[in-house]
């Protein structure tokens, strides 16, 4: 496939269109690479990943990467890691925090993952319908939700944050409590925590959103849900955190 770019004509486009569509990403199907057309495939690139399981550039331009990945599902990654995150730390993180992150290791244990495509699934519908959102739209920050809703028994009324579908949203909110720490601030996550990060602009509205399991020499491993279409743990150098917005800790 040829690489596509906003203002291209033809059969190629059309394809494209008709994929992303499939996807569930709103397109003209007219072979004209419009507006339209350029803001589906970004929304696309936000929520997808290429073949080695890295998250596509959001860039507009349909390559060789985002060709494949339009016409494969997300691929089961696993990642090599120095912890079980099936146990749950010893010590560490506040009641609350420990009490969501083993709401996250009984999906992690339970397979949850997006079945019959892209952020869909009963796991996908059960951490979207208590934020009131439909499947198909991103879930880490409703994953997360999820895991606070558990810790507390199941009552909205009773979490320390809103349930909420947006990862710049809680964090927001930790913010507004006094629960936030800042990228550069020293702070080190506690098991329960969440983690926050931005996608595609620092300035924008797409983030990304897990839960700190442990930190473990100079490592932050964490348990997220979207980032691969299922709930599994990850790994990273806790000093080189790209695109970090920041932690935030339940008292």
């Amino acid at each position: 496939m040829d690489v596509l770019r906003k203002g291209d004509q033809g059969s190629q486009v059309r394809q494209l269109q008709q994929l992303l569509v499939q996807r569930g990403y709103a397109a003209n199907v007219n072979a004209s690479f419009d507006t339209r057309t350029w803001q589906a495939l970004r929304a696309f690139q936000v929520q997808n990943l290429d073949q080695h399981g890295q998250p596509l550039v959001v860039d507009g331009v349909a390559g060789p990467l985002t060709w494949w990945s339009l016409q494969h599902p997300k691929p089961f990654i696993q990642p090599p890691s120095a912890v079980d995150y099936t146990v749950l730390p010893a010590t560490g993180g506040s009641t609350l925090g420990r009490a969501a992150l083993a709401a996250a290791i009984g999906e992690l244990e339970a397979g949850a993952c997006e079945v019959g495509g892209n952020n869909c699934g009963p796991f996908v519908r059960k951490y979207l319908a208590p934020a009131g959102v439909a499947e198909g739209n991103s879930w880490c920050a409703s994953f997360v939700s999820w895991c606070y809703l558990q810790a507390v028994g199941g009552d909205k009324a009773a979490m320390p944050f809103a349930y909420s579908p947006g990862a710049r949203s809680l964090l927001a909110e930790f913010k507004q409590n006094g629960w936030s720490s800042a990228p550069g601030s020293d702070y080190l996550p506690l098991p329960g925590d969440i983690v926050v990060w931005w996608r595609v602009s620092l300035q924008g509205w797409q983030g990304h959103v897990g839960l700190v399991h442990s930190v473990q020499d100079g490592m932050l491993y964490t348990i997220e849900g979207n980032r691969s279409p299922r709930v599994q743990g990850f790994s990273y150098v806790l000093s080189r955190l790209d695109k970090l917005l920041g932690f935030g800790h339940v008292p």
